[in-house]
């Protein structure tokens, strides 16, 4: 087994590093949540079993040192590094003789998995030398006993995690027993290929079924891509393209990602999607570009990371929602019409409904700064677009890329290279699939924009010091097609929704740093007027300086401006905005204006849209209602 044909690898950990608005992101995490939590939450606290104390002995010490970890390389924070150090030093100091390590009273295979990731990472960051001799003792220790004690529960449903760990090590060792192990784990993996591919079924799920849990099926969704790197069957490719579309037609919502409030829920807006489905998601997505050097994988990748992935916290990142709804208009302690959920669900907290989200959705933001450019055969690929630098080495020269950019809140990407002596190297600009018309300078002179089948145009030649690249990706509101005739509205990688007017309110006595319900003070029930159609894309666009809190709605960077009108008789219904009534709508209220804002700024929003018509007697207001 050698490394899988046209597969794309990571640069080491730290090798790229978020600059502009993402930084400031960044700054927030580790000033947040991500920061404070060993001092506010005990599950990750001195008396955690995996630090060697009698506490929580499962996932939750790995998940959250999963996320912390590539945090503080990005960011080269060293009280951070020192922090997630801790970690591994105990992690590393647990291995016995027989190479089972960790807690002694949990003997689960699958939070090992996740430990197995932070080792892999620190030794990508570090090059520890010890990490390699770990894994292939604990290797060892896997090939004899599971055969007789074989993944189950969540380890069967999440077994790709530990074939990509044993990956990891295979290609620097090229020992076969390996290659045996992988395809072992994978053999002993839910087969996700034919459930998601061929056996899912609509609607939403009412009792638990581990094919069914929201989670479990954004790791999943990486099996066949796996196995791909143990055996480079093409045929794996058809079937992650099946799974996903599977997902999407039977439980997309508008903005791409399927429903989730804890176990899969259908297609109507007032289901949820669950924080560590998101981050896990974002994962696999990496994880597939680089596999099968796919642009449309980073197109869905920067529909999450821009959208749902700031929608889960609060601005500044001192607490999170366990469930997100793409039609919420009340945060509140509430029951809802969800699959699996307790009234805390969709508060903004410290651990609302499980721990588990508490624990893993640190890994969001660092993982997909990593990620955001992969090494290639010939020299580099964008994988997704924000501001950032990468420093590498390709041959013997180093290089370094200036990425300068408020992308996705605009649509120009500008790259500069530095690198003391002219290299010959390829970039790989991804192309996507929203945009048709982009434009191409290299150097001052234009290049021909014309994506090759994955989504990349390659850009080929003696890169001197001092060179720029000016991406250009126009970017147009579009609509989505909804169910019962309703629409998104998106504007490149950005779901725009409309920004319900919020009224925070702190719970008192709260855990942890922050913890709020949201009240709207503006209409919700709005349906938008398509008066023409075609010519959505001439709606206006506003666009602002990004703050240095990037996703708020009172600064959001760019706003779109569109019309609609009040629907009375849509009402919420279980504390959810009721369902959407068919469309065409007739508005019997003036026609407005309505602002439309990134739905990553907006806490309380509507996503999936009515369309109205207008009747006689319905004057159009000029006014502005957002």
């Amino acid at each position: 087994m050698r490394r899988a044909t046209g597969s794309w690898s990571e640069l080491p950990l730290g090798a790229i590093r978020p600059s502009g608005w993402l930084a400031d992101q960044l700054r927030l995490q580790a000033s947040g949540l991500t920061g404070r939590l060993e001092e506010v939450w005990p599950d990750v606290g001195p008396d955690s079993e995996w630090l060697g104390g009698t506490g929580e002995n499962w996932e939750r010490g790995p998940y959250y040192v999963d996320g912390l970890l590539p945090l503080a390389h990005v960011l080269d924070d060293a009280q951070l590094r020192a922090r997630a150090e801790k970690w591994v030093e105990a992690i590393l100091g647990s291995q016995r003789a027989d190479g089972q390590f960790g807690p002694k009273s949990n003997e689960d295979w699958w939070p090992r998995m996740v430990a197995l990731k932070v080792l892999i990472q620190h030794a990508d960051a570090t090059d520890d030398e010890r990490v390699a001799p770990f894994l292939e003792r604990y290797f060892r220790y896997q090939l004899e006993h599971l055969p007789d004690r074989p993944l189950a529960s969540w380890g069967a449903a999440r077994g790709a995690e530990n074939a990509l760990a044993v990956y990891w090590l295979y290609r620097r060792t090229q020992e076969s027993w390996l290659a045996d192990l992988g395809r072992l784990l994978l053999a002993q993996t839910s087969d996700w290929v034919t459930f998601l591919g061929k056996e899912l079924t609509p609607g939403p799920t009412r009792q638990m079924q581990h094919l069914k849990h929201c989670v479990n099926v954004a790791m999943g969704l990486k099996k066949a891509a796996v196995e791909y790197l143990f055996d480079s069957q093409e045929s794996h490719r058809a079937e992650t393209r099946d799974m996903f579309a599977s997902l999407d037609r039977l439980h997309g919502l508008v903005h791409g990602v399927f429903s989730g409030d804890e176990w899969l829920a259908g297609r109507e807006p007032h289901h949820g999607v669950e924080t560590c489905q998101v981050v896990e998601l974002m994962r696999t997505l990496e994880e597939v570009t680089a596999i099968f050097a796919d642009g449309s994988y980073g197109d869905l990748l920067e529909q999450v990371a821009y959208n749902l992935l700031p929608a889960s916290n609060d601005p500044r990142m001192l607490a999170h929602q366990y469930h997100q709804q793409a039609n919420q208009v009340l945060v509140s302690f509430a029951q809802r019409d969800w699959t699996y959920s307790g009234i805390d669900a969709n508060v903004f907290g410290l651990e609302p409904q499980f721990g588990c989200c508490t624990a893993n959705y640190h890994q969001g933001w660092p993982k997909l700064v990593r990620s955001s450019w992969l090494e290639t055969s010939d020299g580099l690929a964008a994988v997704t677009y924000a501001p950032c630098t990468v420093s590498t080495a390709i041959g013997d020269q180093p290089v370094r890329l200036s990425v300068l950019t408020t992308y996705p809140f605009e649509e120009t990407v500008e790259i500069s290279v530095e690198t003391p002596n002219p290299t010959e190297f390829t970039l790989h600009l991804r192309i996507p699939g929203w945009c048709s018309e982009a434009t191409l300078e290299v150097a001052g002179e234009a290049i021909a924009v014309r994506p090759d089948e994955r989504g990349y145009q390659a850009v080929r030649r003696q890169w001197k010091d001092g060179d720029r690249v000016r991406l250009v990706l126009p970017m147009r509101p579009r609509t989505v097609a909804r169910d019962k005739g309703a629409v998104g509205v998106r504007l490149g990688p950005l779901v725009m929704a409309l920004g319900v007017k919020e009224v925070w309110r702190p719970v008192p006595d709260h855990p942890g740093p922050a913890e709020w319900e949201i009240t709207p003070r503006s209409a919700w029930n709005i349906g938008l007027w398509l008066d023409d159609p075609a010519r959505i894309d001439t709606w206006e666009v506003e666009r602002r300086p990004v703050a240095a809190v990037p996703f708020t709605a009172a600064d959001a960077p760019v706003v779109v401006k569109a019309k609609g009108a009040p629907i009375p008789e849509w009402t919420m219904v279980a504390n959810s905005a009721g369902p959407l009534p068919q469309s065409p709508v007739a508005a019997n209220l003036p026609i407005h204006q309505v602002l439309l804002i990134p739905y990553g700024c907006a806490r309380l929003r509507v996503a999936e849209l009515p369309v109205i018509t207008q009747v006689e007697g319905a004057e159009d207001d000029t006014g502005v209602h957002p």
